[in-house]
């Protein structure tokens, strides 16, 4: 199990935080990115008790794989809320970009096929550019363009209100990896990064959000019928408990079997995820990190 957290002490730690982080970068205002989901919702109600409403900017992008439940659920939150709230088709960005994508593999695919004094046409004698982009397209890299398109935007906009970004991931997708690199990961600070996602449900029920919000399956909507918990391979109550023992306890395998109905090889698929996603919440590596260059 978990350990048990003042919840109370929490909300009032977060809210000095966001206070205090805020006023120190001398910016007017916060963004947000507001999918509907428990997370940012969380996020958005600590937000207003820590600045109050009208320096709040909340932004809900929509595409073809948006469940039409979340934009009614960020649509009210902002009420609710009483921010500013804009909604933002990003379909028309995403598919731009996959064409001058396809469109240019196809010249260049073209350019080999009519050279054939090109010394590296050979590298694509048995398959096409076209089909080697067929056969390593998936869902993940499509959807991780997304979250890139959204953070570009929400960056957009925080320049132009002379505001910061607010991160809203949790610590649950910290320890995995389950963000997307320069994407939903990318903010100027993170509230709710040292709560496990089953520990923000009992914070969520503290500030009265609503029921429909905190009880629906987790997704990102990055594509059809995604939800977090099928996507990762196990349920938040599971990967919380098996995370906190590994991250929090420092336990080895056979503690942890001890402790928890599961297999060695789970708990190696989660050690697994947590080494390599690491990368994700670093600056990238410089050569000269660690030592004294002058």
């Amino acid at each position: 199990m978990l350990a048990k957290i003042d919840l109370k002490m929490v909300k009032r730690e977060i809210i000095i935080f966001i206070r205090e982080f805020h006023h120190k970068t001398g910016e007017n205002g916060i963004i947000i990115g507001l999918s509907g989901g428990i997370d940012s919702t969380l996020v958005a109600y600590l937000l207003k008790e820590a600045i109050g409403n009208e320096n709040i900017y909340s932004y809900h992008f929509v595409s073809s794989t948006t469940p039409k439940e979340d934009t009614i659920h960020a649509r009210l939150v902002a009420k609710l809320l009483d921010i500013e709230y804009k909604e933002i088709a990003i379909d028309s960005i995403y598919d731009e970009f996959l064409n001058l994508v396809n469109s240019s593999e196809n010249e260049i695919t073209k350019d080999f096929k009519n050279n054939s004094n090109n010394k590296i046409s050979g590298v694509f004698e048995n398959k096409s550019i076209n089909e080697l982009n067929t056969n390593n397209k998936n869902k993940s890299s499509e959807g991780n363009f997304k979250a890139r398109i959204r953070m570009s935007l929400l960056y957009y906009f925080a320049n132009l209100k002379n505001s910061i970004v607010a991160g809203t991931t949790n610590k649950s997708e910290l320890l995995i990896g389950y963000f997307t690199k320069y994407g939903d990961g990318a903010s100027d600070f993170e509230p709710i990064a040292d709560i496990y996602k089953t520990q923000l449900k009992k914070l969520a029920i503290l500030l009265n959000i609503p029921k429909e919000i905190i009880n629906k399956p987790p997704r990102a909507g990055l594509w059809e019928n995604q939800t977090d918990e099928e996507e990762i391979g196990f349920t938040y109550e599971t990967l919380d408990q098996l995370l906190y023992l590994i991250n929090d306890k420092k336990l080895n395998n056979e503690e942890i079997l001890n402790k928890m109905d599961i297999s060695k090889s789970e708990i190696d698929i989660v050690r697994e995820k947590i080494i390599s996603n690491e990368h994700k919440l670093h600056f990238p590596p410089r050569p000269f990190e660690d030592k004294k260059l002058f």
